[in-house]
């Protein structure tokens, strides 16, 4: 038996009642990097990697230790994932089979492709996210159930049960938190359920160095601990998410107009978050695995690396490699926007996308000289695929988490969730204490007809981007990262550097990011753009580099020689990351 089910026992006894503390919880310190045997963990916070390998130490496996970290995760990052968001789970299994769990959340049956429209026009985006038209059927909680029936040892509960004293005793509020927060006061401050958990009574976010706990949170856990899924999908906690959906919570002298959404009792019952096929490419001998769609992911990484191949690429000509990767990820860009969608809604040309014929013709238009003037027009995969029409738009996606860990026994998982935007739609569930998504802002809601249009029961295109790469089947590398569409030129740039250019696993997630999705500029963080590599892309190849603040926020892990195993997460973005391994050198 597992120690945390001795746990589970003693905890659904007691219930948190008090939303801060004055004593503070014992803080770790957050460690980056880690090397040793016996299985490892990264995360963006030092409480999840902690949780999940302290039960790994226990006897987990990776797929129980990663439902243990992202539970975790909607505690202490509410505003970037949680049990009212969804995402995209890659797991390779230890006999060697690597598949994929679909969470992304589904469009209630009553939207159409008009629903985001007023007076002939599409909403602004801001007034589309903070609605309860934004919010899609969550489908994290079902993703964790299916990983821990399909994959696991562990009940939910026993799986619960370090989150929930997390959001019981509280944790410390940094700076990384207050700055989300305060990004969001002004809407924030229109819902009392949202307010009363992440605004100081003046209205003002929690100081940096205070403990916030959230007991609404820890009666939600307690919920699925003790009901399973089901007690997410049915029932009071349901029924409390349509009210909030279809009349947002928001106080009499609110600033801003929050539309009612769609959802109903019966689009919540009805989610599953289905088993896919992961995407393979091969990339210099190496089998690179990926999600599809409805993710974007693996099919751009995966098109981005195919037309990489044909190059050679060399850390003796550093500016070279990264104008090439660039141009790749500029074309790759243009097929993602116009061809990827919910393949259950629209015929997407996946194999052609990722065929080696259509990397070839891409490539062909690569000058390895000069960077392309974006919009680059979208390729024709239907050739190496099926017939069909695409349309070209872009969408808008913020931030997310990701988390990579791994057992003893060959068990890996990289795992990417999120509520979308930093905040999801701003509306906490009163009384069960977990933000909603604006998950359905990642549809082309601007558009009538395009391939991620609106629809009942979508799934709105991701660029959700986790990642599994094995060498001769076995596990080599896992990673991921948040950001948006940026999230797929961070998996790239981390692969080009690990696996062409010499870098090691802690170096590509430290290095300096610069990210092209057929834009007219490329953004690029400052330290990227004041490099040797950054000037010579401007002076010699004619790349346009504009500033951008952080870029992703990686984490992975590197499988070595001897079961050993280098875990790595950011030095700095976000406030830095955690990684931790059972056995340290």
């Amino acid at each position: 038996m597992h120690r945390f089910r001795l746990l589970a026992l003693l905890a659904l006894l007691v219930l948190a009642v008090v939303v801060a503390a004055p004593v503070t919880p014992a803080q770790s310190t957050k460690v980056p990097t880690a090397v040793g045997t016996g299985g490892g963990a990264a995360t963006v916070d030092v409480l999840a990697t902690e949780a999940a390998v302290e039960a790994l130490r226990g006897g987990a496996n990776a797929v129980d230790a990663a439902v243990v970290a992202a539970a975790v995760l909607g505690v202490t990052e509410p505003f970037s994932c949680g049990i009212g968001g969804g995402g995209f789970m890659v797991v390779r299994t230890a006999d060697g089979t690597v598949t994929t769990i679909d969470g992304r959340e589904t469009a209630p049956q009553a939207m159409r492709p008009d629903s985001f429209w007023e007076g002939g026009a599409p909403l602004p985006f801001s007034e589309a996210r903070f609605s309860g038209l934004s919010a899609g059927v969550p489908g994290t909680v079902e993703t964790w159930a299916e990983a821990l029936r399909r994959f696991g040892t562990m009940e939910l509960g026993e799986a619960l049960q370090p989150a929930i004293e997390v959001a019981r005793e509280g944790f410390v509020v940094d700076q990384t938190f207050f700055d989300q927060t305060l990004a969001n006061v002004d809407f924030f401050d229109d819902v009392p359920s949202t307010a009363e958990i992440y605004l100081d009574p003046d209205g003002t976010p929690r100081d940096v160095g205070t403990v916030l706990r959230n007991p609404d949170l820890a009666r939600s856990y307690q919920r699925l601990a003790l009901k399973g899924a089901k007690g997410f999908y049915r029932g009071a906690l349901a029924a409390a998410m349509v009210r909030a959906v279809r009349n947002p919570p928001v106080a009499a002298d609110a600033n801003h107009v929050w539309r009612p959404g769609v959802m109903t009792m019966r689009d919540v019952k009805r989610y599953e978050a289905p088993e896919r096929e992961p995407t393979r490419v091969g990339y210099r001998g190496l089998d690179v695995y990926g999600m599809g769609p409805p993710s974007s992911g693996g099919s751009t990484v995966g098109e981005a690396l195919n037309i990489l191949e044909g190059f050679s690429l060399s850390a003796a000509d550093r500016a070279r490699a990264f104008h090439l990767y660039l141009e790749a990820s500029r074309f790759s860009f243009a097929d993602r926007n116009a061809y990827l969608a919910d393949s259950d809604y629209f015929d997407v040309p996946l194999a052609g996308l990722l065929s080696d014929g259509f990397a070839a013709e891409r490539r062909a238009l690569i000058d390895p000289t000069q960077a392309a003037t974006s919009p680059v027009a979208p390729g024709d995969p239907y050739p190496y695929d099926t017939a069909g029409e695409a349309s070209v738009t872009a969408v808008q996606s913020e931030t997310t988490t990701h988390l990579t860990v791994a057992d003893r026994w060959g068990n890996v998982v990289s795992y990417t969730f999120t509520i979308e935007s930093t905040g999801g739609n701003g509306i906490v569930v009163p009384g069960w204490g977990f933000l909603l998504n604006n998950e359905l802002t990642d549809f082309n809601f601007d558009s009538l007809t395009h391939p991620n249009r609106v629809e009942g029961g979508k799934r709105p295109r991701s660029s959700m981007s986790p990642t599994i790469v094995l060498d001769d089947g076995q596990p080599f590398l896992a990673l991921g990262s948040p950001g948006g569409s940026t999230i797929i030129t961070t998996v790239l740039q981390l692969l080009v550097d690990r696996l062409d250019l010499g870098a090691t696993l802690p170096e590509a997630i430290a290095a300096p990011r610069a990210t092209q999705r057929n834009t007219a500029s490329t953004l690029a963080e400052a330290a990227f753009i004041s490099s040797p590599v950054g000037q010579e892309l401007a002076s010699t190849y004619g790349h346009v580099l504009a500033p951008t603040g952080e870029i992703g926020a990686a984490t992975g892990i590197e499988f070595l020689d001897g079961g050993r195993m280098l875990a790595a997460a950011e030095p700095e973005r976000r406030g830095g990351g955690s990684a931790a391994v059972v056995d340290p050198d």
